[in-house]
């Protein structure tokens, strides 16, 4: 296999064990098929990561591995549950929880908007997963619309890909694995440095902006000029685009997207308790129907 076999992948392949049924995801690392356990015949979501080719690789599969060992110990059911991880060649592999449904992406285009107060109660469940995740000291690192996964019959919201998330140990991850996505990212990270726990709140903030008007609170046509925007512009009024909006909801997103990690709320069980009293607020006249039965947690 080489380093970019996983896009030539098929239905009916075997990889580690898991037979390959159909791909249901891609990602700018990575793809994820809809795959079965051979042993068990338990379906699972199979990523499949191609690890950097060269010197580079073994040290690359190492830090995967010690990452998807902190992953597996997280266990919330706002997370989506990681089975087991391994490298096989150049590839590496995460048997994750199945789950049904979609995620937030859809809901990013200002066309198809949620319902204000479902995004205050998706991003509480999303804030109490990241809690229960830096208590244990784990950053997921990439928050963003593509990584939750909303299944609204089911009354199920789940944060995806800690398995490539890292253990806050101040260090960088110097293997290309983690790349983070750029526009959701926070200033320090970057700048260069380790994504933290307030970095993860900064972003969850990135993404309820969005999902609220349907645009990001920084962008660029190039790399250099979104770093630029990030580093220089405080991150807009939530009120310019949203003036129907309250300003409490605009307040909190602009503490979330502070460009000091230290005036960011303190933790992420702070930020769940105020979106959810914020839901709780919502006038009446203002809910819409929801999309399907999300309740509070």
């Amino acid at each position: 296999m080489t380093a970019d076999s996983h896009a030539s992948l098929q239905a009916g392949q075997s990889v580690a064990g898991y037979r390959l049924i159909r791909r249901i995801g891609q990602g700018a690392v990575g793809a994820v098929y809809l795959a079965q356990d051979a042993q068990q015949a338990l379906p699972v979501a199979l990523k499949i990561v191609a690890l950097p080719p060269g010197a580079t690789a073994r040290a690359a599969a190492d830090a995967f591995l010690r990452s998807a060992e902190t992953a597996r110990r997280l266990r919330h059911p706002g997370i989506v549950a990681l089975h087991a991880a391994g490298v096989e060649g150049p590839l590496a592999w995460l048997a994750m929880e199945l789950v049904a449904g979609c995620n937030l992406e859809r809901y990013t285009d200002p066309r198809r908007l949620l319902p204000e107060p479902l995004v205050l109660r998706v991003g509480e469940r999303i804030a109490l997963a990241l809690d229960h995740a830096h208590r244990q000291g784990v950053v997921h690192r990439d928050v963003k619309p593509a990584n939750v996964l909303v299944d609204w019959p089911g009354d199920r919201v789940k944060l995806a890909d800690f398995g490539l998330a890292r253990a806050d140990d101040g260090g960088q991850t110097g293997t290309g694995i983690v790349p983070g996505s750029p526009v959701y990212m926070a200033p320090e990270q970057l700048a260069g440095a380790a994504a933290t726990a307030r970095s993860d709140l900064y972003a969850l903030g990135v993404m309820l902006y969005q999902l609220l008007t349907g645009r990001l609170p920084h962008d660029g046509a190039s790399m250099g000029e979104l770093l630029r925007r990030v580093a220089d512009d405080p991150a807009p009024d939530l009120l310019q685009l949203r003036p129907d909006l309250p300003p409490a909801l605009a307040a909190l997103l602009a503490r979330l997207m502070v460009r000091r990690p230290s005036e960011r709320p303190a933790d992420a069980e702070t930020t769940a308790r105020e979106l959810a009293a914020l839901a709780r607020w919502w006038p009446q006249t203002r809910r819409s129907a929801d999309p399907g039965g999300l309740k509070g947690p």
